[in-house]
């Protein structure tokens, strides 16, 4: 089985940290996630930067061009890799724009994650439809769990399909804005929780978008299996540095 599947059995909400590969230095990709699993937390998105983020905040896009200086690419974030299974074992989900994947060739980018120990892939930019059609066999055939975002527009049919051809956990966004950009959740977002929730879908939800605290993450886990944080933890390393990891994530789960 799948460290993704085995984790979302866990009784326990479950907290995912997305972060920046290559950010703030270019060697400090295995510290931080080394760093994160001794801190508690479950799962990692471990986001592989790129030139044109389009669902990406402020925070995100600024933490991706700064590691693209640093020098950070998918061969060098494979190197930084290779040898991660022999100290972290949570799961690790590399998240992507599909271009870098693409131009690596596809089956060698799957490949290369069964090789170093990666579970998953979230790639915003990557159409259902397509994935399904073109990519889902390769997936398949080296382990690898897709996971696929909704959002408060997406159609009940949409959702459907999507948790049809899923076999991980279906990734909520909060609002239809970019990542960073919301304090706290209203009504309306809450209500949208509850309704996928209400839906009984055959894979658990796990919110983004706009989590930040302990307070966020008590409302987004609710209705939902998880939740991930990445723009406030971007914050966090730029102001803190590698060394505090541990007290942003105890100020998350306490």
């Amino acid at each position: 089985m799948n460290r993704i599947q085995t984790k979302l059995k866990e009784s326990k909400k479950l907290l995912s940290i997305y972060f920046t590969a290559g950010y703030p230095s270019l060697d400090d990709t295995a510290t931080i996630i080394q760093n994160l699993e001794k801190s508690g937390v479950d799962m990692i998105e471990i986001g592989l930067p790129f030139s044109d983020p389009l669902a990406d905040g402020p925070t995100i896009q600024a933490s991706s061009t700064q590691a693209l200086k640093n020098g950070m690419t998918t061969q060098a974030l494979f190197n930084q890799l290779k040898d991660i299974r022999k100290t972290v074992s949570i799961p690790l989900i590399i998240m992507g724009y599909f271009n870098p994947m693409l131009q690596y060739g596809v089956e060698a980018f799957c490949k290369k994650c069964q090789e170093i120990g990666i579970d998953g892939l979230i790639i915003p930019d990557l159409p259902v439809d397509v994935y399904n059609n073109e990519y889902k066999a390769t997936f398949e055939k080296y382990g690898l769990i897709n996971v696929f975002l909704i959002t408060p527009q997406t159609s009940v049919e949409r959702i459907n399909f999507i948790d049809s051809i899923s076999n991980g956990f279906i990734y909520m966004v909060s609002s239809a804005s970019v990542t960073g950009s919301s304090s706290g959740f209203g009504k309306e977002q809450t209500n949208y929780f509850k309704r996928i929730a209400d839906m009984q879908l055959n894979n658990p939800q796990v919110i983004g978008f706009g989590i930040s605290d302990n307070e966020t993450f008590t409302q987004a886990t609710t209705h939902a299996k998880g939740a991930i944080i990445g723009s406030a933890f971007i914050k966090h390393l730029t102001n803190k540095g590698v060394s505090e990891i541990n007290s942003f994530v105890k100020n998350i789960l306490n």
